[in-house]
C-alpha cells in the first residue's frame, strides 16, 4: 500500500506551484524555456494563420516546458540516488536530455512548417 494521503484539489495545486517555483528558481534551461515560451505566446496569438496551426505551435511549445520538466525530476531522482557515477544513473539522464532535445526539435519543425505555410 502507497503512504499517500487523501487527494486534496487545492494542496495538489500549492504542490504543483511549489515545484514551478522550484524549477524557475534552480534550473536554468527551464528558464531560458520559461523566457522563450513567454516571448513566443504572444507570436502564437497574433500571427495570421489557422486555428489548428495556432494549436500546433503551441502545443509543441508546452511540450518543451514538459520534457524539461520532466528532465529535471528524471536528474534529481537520480541525484538522490545517488551521486556518484554510475552507467544506469548516466544512462538515466541522458534519457532525459533525449525527451528534452526531441521535444526542441518537435517545436522547431513545427514552427518553420507553419510560418513556410504562411509566406
Amino acid at each position: 500500500m502507497r503512504n499517500q494521503p487523501k487527494y486534496n484539489f487545492f494542496k495538489n495545486t500549492s504542490y504543483a506551484i511549489k515545484g514551478l517555483l522550484d524549477l524557475i528558481k534552480n534550473e536554468t534551461s527551464f528558464k531560458i524555456e520559461l523566457i522563450i515560451t513567454l516571448l513566443l505566446i504572444p507570436v502564437i496569438i497574433f500571427i495570421d494563420t489557422s486555428l489548428t496551426n495556432k494549436a500546433l505551435m503551441f502545443i509543441t511549445l508546452m511540450g518543451m516546458i514538459l520534457a524539461e520538466t520532466i528532465n529535471s525530476a528524471i536528474e534529481r531522482v537520480v541525484d538522490l540516488v545517488t551521486l556518484e557515477h554510475h552507467d544506469m544513473a548516466g544512462r538515466a539522464k541522458d534519457v532525459g536530455s533525449a525527451i528534452v532535445f526531441i521535444s526542441i526539435f518537435i517545436f522547431v519543425v513545427t514552427w518553420i512548417i507553419v510560418i513556410i505555410d504562411i509566406l
